[in-house]
C-alpha cells in the first residue's frame, strides 16, 4: 500500500462532496454575478455533476449485468438411480 503524504488525511465520500460543496458555495458569494470566471464556476459545476452521474451510470450497468447473469443460472433436476 502506498504510503500518504504527510498532512493527507483519509475522508469519505460525504464529506469531500460536502467540502465541494461548501467551496462552490463560498465562491458564489465572492464573485459579482457576470464575470467570465463566474460562468466558467457555473459550467465547471454542470461538467463535475455529470462526471458523477457518468459513475453513478456505469455501476448500475455494472450491478444490471451482474443481476442478470445470475437470474440465468437455474439448478436442473437431476434423476439419479
Amino acid at each position: 500500500m502506498a504510503k500518504k503524504p504527510r498532512g493527507e488525511e483519509e475522508i469519505t465520500t460525504e464529506e469531500a462532496f460536502r467540502s465541494l460543496g461548501r467551496f462552490f458555495s463560498w465562491m458564489e458569494g465572492k464573485i459579482s454575478p457576470g464575470t467570465e470566471f463566474r460562468e466558467h464556476m457555473g459550467k465547471s459545476r454542470v461538467e463535475f455533476l455529470k462526471g458523477i452521474r457518468s459513475l453513478v451510470d456505469k455501476k448500475i450497468d455494472d450491478l444490471e449485468r451482474r443481476h442478470g447473469k445470475r437470474e440465468g443460472k437455474k439448478a436442473t433436476k437431476i434423476k439419479v438411480e
